[in-house]
């Protein structure tokens, strides 16, 4: 094919100013795109497949009409006939016609003559053809000729076109131009579902950057790692080892669970893995950007655009809209979006269809979704299905998930194939995985190797990992490092570790430092820790005067704030604070409550429990159970019941018991009751030597 030259091309553009500044230029043609680097194809008329009305045209053509030919031009290039398409296309252009050099760019372009097709994309645009405008640029910008580019598709854009204001905004974006979302709300605005799309985007990603500057740090229940995206789900945990030295009841954490999260971070369960996870939005304007974000992201579903269709499936599911939401990723998962296929399942595993997730999943899985095929090994492990769950995590580690070693080594562990899930955490942890890394300090620790332990241990703390800081404080506090410990208590407790926050509130009692100590013991009382709790009462309880007697015909005063803590550690089991519930009830005269939480502490192991639920039930008239109560309370090493015991057999005349009871009164004290029962011993062998 002839490539014409310059002096056409200047003679051509010439014709075409004087045809446009006439007013002919074809004011009615379209601005639709064929590819990525093409130009539009444009009509003067509306365009159909219709035999006749092509017809119709092809004769309207031959007698010479300007608009026919540029119609049937157009038509035949859509249909692919390029050789029929050129000759009308050129005639419709040598009269001047706009749309058909634009079109007539387009057929050259796809003959594989980018420099005749820009040579007419040209004289479009500077007759007006913001379609040829937009092409032009793009052809620029292929050519790396990036200031040409801006200025041809800015040229477009300004003019209204989609396309146009789309490339332009695709150009800004990638010279980080702050211009760029300017034209991306200009084509999403004009119905362009990838600009919709990443404005959509844009505005999530503001509204994250926004949301990470103003939340403070949360506070988590319980001390296991929070899930990328999600929550955790009835996961797998491995070990626990090493009680802490101060007797609270602390102990190493591993954080190891079954995890099906992406990426490297910290894993804990199933996580829905779909990359669309927003942080917690602490800036005002954050929610308003998500919402608008939702609206984009909701005009380019409805055009067909998957990806826009899981974003917003995320969205809707973080509000609770959970029916819409899995409207949406059944929409995209349906388009063959493998990790909206992923996102359903959970949904539906959440809803108790396990059996609808894990086909989803499966599909997933099938194309190569690292998280899916980690939910399925998570599920099948839950079944007792080892194998079947082992093999959908060397899939998952297949498709590039570090997961998949992690969570084989958590399948491991549980089956006490310690040397394994040793060698799949140290697999995981050197591709990075932080909770892997912990993991495997903790298998270290068990295994009498603190010195390997401890770099593990430091390398998933500084990745981020919060049960590793946790477990280093353990492990320097163990070594009398308490300045070291405490370091690393008090950046897992900012991190919302609650047994961290405890440790770091008790470090600061021992200090006498009380508000900070209140201000910990209260971050980890409300994340769940029962000691944290009865600390916190105890330390309030401290600070109030002892109550005195009500007036007469004065109601009992409501419950203070101490003893609300010491009811709430109660109820989480621990037998000191249901000791103290007992004796405030006792105390405002509710018996039946009183002897309800000394029963509790007493059939838990609490010897004070024992002897005071002895002492209501003595009162009330059971002595013979109050025996059976005092007995298991001194032989757990409680003198004032052995004396009571002691006081007993003293009465029923069974001297030689009762002086056992005194003498074991005697060996368990305190002073006052060791000075008691001393005296009635002597007092029962002169009795008996009587």
């Amino acid at each position: 094919m002839e490539i014409m030259g310059d002096r056409t091309t200047l003679l051509e553009t010439g014709r075409f100013v004087q045809r446009h500044a006439a007013g002919a230029a074809d004011a009615a043609s379209a601005a639709d795109s064929l590819g990525a680097t093409s130009a539009p194809l444009t009509s003067g008329v509306e365009e159909t497949a219709d035999a006749e009305t092509e017809a119709r045209h092809r004769r309207a053509a031959d007698t010479g009409d300007v608009a026919s030919m540029s119609v049937l031009g157009a038509l035949l290039l859509r249909r692919g006939d390029l050789d029929g398409a050129e000759p009308y296309l050129r005639s419709a252009t040598a009269e001047g016609d706009r749309a058909a050099a634009n079109n007539l760019g387009v057929l050259l372009h796809q003959r594989g003559y980018p420099d005749e097709a820009a040579g007419w994309w040209r004289i479009a645009a500077v007759a007006g053809s913001a379609a040829a405008a937009h092409a032009l640029g793009r052809h620029h910008r292929e050519l790396g000729d990036e200031p040409a580019a801006e200025y041809w598709l800015r040229q477009s854009a300004e003019q209204g076109h989609a396309l146009g204001a789309y490339a332009l905004a695709d150009l800004l974006e990638h010279r980080s131009d702050v211009g760029a979302e300017r034209w991306l709300r200009a084509a999403a605005e004009q119905g362009h579902r990838e600009a919709a799309y990443r404005l959509a985007r844009t505005l999530e990603r503001r509204a994250r950057e926004t949301g990470r500057a103003g939340a403070g740090p949360v506070h988590r229940r319980g001390t296991g790692p929070t899930a990328p995206g999600g929550g955790s789900t009835g996961s797998h945990r491995i070990g626990r080892i090493g009680a802490h030295r101060d007797g609270t009841g602390t102990r190493m954490n591993t954080g190891a669970r079954m995890s099906t999260g992406t990426g490297t971070g910290p894993s804990a369960g199933l996580s829905r893995g779909t990359g669309t996870g927003m942080d917690a939005a602490g800036g005002a304007d954050a929610p308003v950007l998500l919402a608008e974000a939702a609206q984009w992201y909701r005009q380019a579903a409805a055009r067909g655009h998957r990806r826009a269709a899981l974003h917003l499936g995320a969205i809707l599911e973080k509000r609770g809209e959970l029916k819409e939401a899995g409207r949406w990723y059944l929409t995209s998962a349906r388009d063959g979006d493998a990790r909206a296929a992923c996102a359903l399942g959970f949904l539906l595993r959440d809803a108790g269809d396990e059996e609808s997730a894990a086909i989803w999943w499966l599909r997933a899985a099938q194309e190569g979704n690292g998280n899916a095929a980690n939910a399925l090994g998570a599920l099948h492990a839950a079944r007792g299905e080892q194998q079947t769950a082992e093999r959908w995590y060397r899939a998952a580690m297949d498709a590039g998930d570090v997961n998949g070693a992690y969570n084989l080594g958590l399948l491991c562990a549980a089956q006490d194939r310690t040397v394994q899930a040793e060698q799949w955490y140290r697999r995981a942890a050197y591709a990075g995985h932080r909770e892997a890394a912990n993991a495997l300090a903790v298998l270290l620790l068990q295994a009498d190797d603190p010195t390997g332990a401890e770099p593990w241990f430091s390398k998933a703390a500084e990745a981020g990992s919060v049960d590793a800081a946790f477990n280093l404080g353990i492990l320097f506090a163990g070594r009398d490092e308490d300045r070291t410990a405490l370091r690393w208590y008090e950046r897992a407790a900012a991190a919302g570790h609650t047994e961290a926050a405890l440790q770091v509130g008790i470090a600061c009692l021992r200090d006498g430092d009380e508000r900070s100590a209140e201000r910990h013991l209260r971050c980890a009382a409300g994340g769940g820790s029962a000691e944290a709790a009865f600390r916190l009462a105890t330390l309030l309880d401290s600070r109030q005067p002892p109550p005195g007697p009500p007036a007469l015909g004065e109601p009992y005063g409501l419950k203070s704030e101490c003893e609300q803590w010491y009811e709430r550690a109660a109820e989480q089991g621990h037998r000191r604070a249901q000791v103290r519930v007992g004796m405030l009830a006792a105390a405002r005269g509710d018996i039946g409550d009183a002897a309800r939480w000394y029963r509790e502490a007493a059939e838990a192991g609490s010897r004070n429990g024992a002897f005071n639920l002895g002492l209501l039930l003595v009162r009330e008239g059971g002595e013979r159970e109050a025996a059976l109560w005092w007995t298991r309370a001194a032989q757990a090493g409680h003198g004032r019941a052995a004396l009571r015991l002691a006081l007993l057999a003293a009465r029923r005349g069974e001297l030689t018991e009762g002086q056992r009871w005194c003498a074991r009164a005697v060996e368990l004290g305190p002073a006052e009751v060791a000075e008691r029962a001393a005296r009635l011993r002597e007092a029962l062998h002169q009795e008996l030597t009587a």
